[in-house]
């Protein structure tokens, strides 16, 4: 029976100090961070997120902001490696057609030159 109790003791004080550690000593340090740093699943789900705002809002423009983000690729670009990582990860095909009627739309897409105002 000693022997149990010794080691539920030894557990928790492991548990506490791991966690003393973690919260008090070293905790996370979080730093500025944009979408282009995200792993190829993380941008296969932005480029998801952004096809669906598009899909509701009709902007394409906004589409491509959105997918802007994600580094110095086109759009388009952005699209074709989500739309890739979407096949082979098994995404619905819901979500594939998505992806995929915002891939068509950019391809007829041309940006809008900003204008300065005064």
């Amino acid at each position: 029976m000693v022997r149990w109790i010794l080691f539920f003791i030894s557990v928790t004080i492991g548990i506490a100090a791991g966690l003393y550690y973690g919260w008090v000593i070293n905790p996370v340090r979080y730093e500025e961070t944009t979408p282009d740093t995200l792993r190829a699943d993380y941008k296969a789900d932005f480029v998801l997120m952004a096809a669906e705002a598009y899909q509701k809002d009709g902007d394409l423009g906004a589409a491509a902001r959105r997918l802007a983000l994600l580094g110095d690729t086109r759009p388009q670009e952005s699209v074709a490696a989500a739309t890739l990582f979407a096949a082979k990860a098994g995404y619905g095909e819901a979500d594939l057609g998505l992806i995929q009627k915002l891939g068509e739309a950019l391809q007829t897409w041309t940006p809008v030159p900003e204008t300065a105002t005064p």
